[in-house]
């Protein structure tokens, strides 16, 4: 059944910002990329603020773009381009330029034809901006004849991808914030939100459908009903709440304490992110890829992910993924444990408050 969570004492909610960045604390070296070493005077950024600079540049240098990221070693943000003349606009920026071989044009095509030839459950793919490649993972579930074809699908796209394997089973982590229950499955809140005015809280889609009733306990009151659920495609849900129910606009910590959610953000690659669910509770980890397509099987294909190192399991569905006082994501899904580690799939907030008409608050 897929449901996601409902908070009992908090809301969650998180924050973060993002843009189409990858990897902190990376090595800039790439078999297909090289760093352009003309001297001028590097930003030092947030992540927040490289993600600006990133989408401010994305529409400054066009086709001559390829992609960015956030360095936080040297908290600068890392440009790829595929001209010189893109690349002194980076540098006159503030960022690093670093010329690169694929361009986005390219490595679009790429994703579009892992979609037409590839649609294997079990699978995802990343635009993965460090390498300046299309990341393709196959998980433990993936063999036989599909491996074969996946690999030859990998092979045939040359230096624009490479294929990867991970150890667990890509699915939804139906089953975190505080937990919200509903028919027997349990999930967990992401953000308490306003919409005309009236309060809200989104989560997960996978966790119910419209019209589901949700409590703060197995077997409680409702506190709200799902006026809204997106799943496949998108992974979010907007319930509304009945009565009273407090829902003060902060994240669990588990810790006695709450973090305060002010507003909502985009991630960036290299971003550093904190995710509450009612399973696991906190970890912590990185933004590794933006709009990432994940096929959980059974028809249930979701794009335009949030990539991340943190860990999470059934039950953390829906809760929040945030950077400090920013809403980031809605944990959705990935493979892997808390005790394993694995890949993990973050909705954007963004979209969802778009889509729904609604703010944090």
């Amino acid at each position: 059944m897929k449901h996601r969570r409902i908070p009992r004492r908090k809301a969650a909610v998180a924050g973060g910002a993002v843009v189409a960045l990858v990897a902190a604390a990376v090595t800039f070296q790439s078999a297909n990329a090289s760093d352009s070493t003309e001297q001028h005077a590097l930003k030092s950024l947030t992540a927040p603020a490289a993600g600006t600079l990133a989408l401010s540049l994305t529409e400054d240098l066009g086709a001559d773009g390829a992609g960015a990221y956030y360095d936080a070693d040297a908290k600068a943000l890392v440009v790829n381009v595929v001209s010189e003349d893109a690349a002194q606009t980076v540098r006159e920026a503030g960022g690093k330029a670093r010329i690169v071989e694929n361009t986005l044009a390219e490595l679009t095509g790429a994703r579009q034809t892992l979609a037409d030839k590839a649609r294997i459950p079990g699978t995802s793919w990343a635009t993965d901006p460090v390498t300046n490649k299309l990341v393709v993972t196959a998980d433990r579930t993936v063999e036989g004849a599909e491996l074969t074809k996946l690999r030859e699908v990998v092979e045939g796209l040359g230096a624009k991808a490479e294929l990867k394997r991970t150890a667990g089973e890509f699915k939804p982590f139906v089953a975190g914030g505080d937990a919200i229950h509903s028919g027997g499955g349990r999930c967990s809140l992401g953000f308490n939100v306003v919409k005309d005015g009236e309060p809200h809280f989104i989560t997960a889609g996978h966790c119910g459908q419209s019209g589901s009733e949700w409590s703060d306990s197995a077997g409680g009151a409702a506190i709200g009903t799902m006026v809204d659920s997106q799943f496949p495609g998108n992974d979010f849900a907007l319930v509304k709440y009945n009565g009273d129910t407090a829902h003060p606009s902060e994240v669990n910590l588990y810790n006695g304490s709450a973090q305060a959610i002010a507003k909502a953000g985009d991630a960036t690659v290299g971003m550093q992110v904190q995710r509450s669910g009612s399973t696991t509770q906190v970890h912590d980890g990185e933004v590794t890829a933006l709009d990432a397509t994940v096929n959980y099987g059974n028809g249930d294909i979701v794009e335009g992910l949030i990539q991340t190192t943190v860990c999470a399991e059934p039950g953390d569905s829906g809760g929040s993924l945030s950077a400090g006082d920013t809403a980031i994501g809605l944990t959705s899904g990935g493979s892997g444990d808390c005790s394993s580690g694995g890949e993990t799939f973050f909705q954007p907030v963004t979209e969802a408050l778009s889509t729904f008409g609604a703010e944090i608050g």
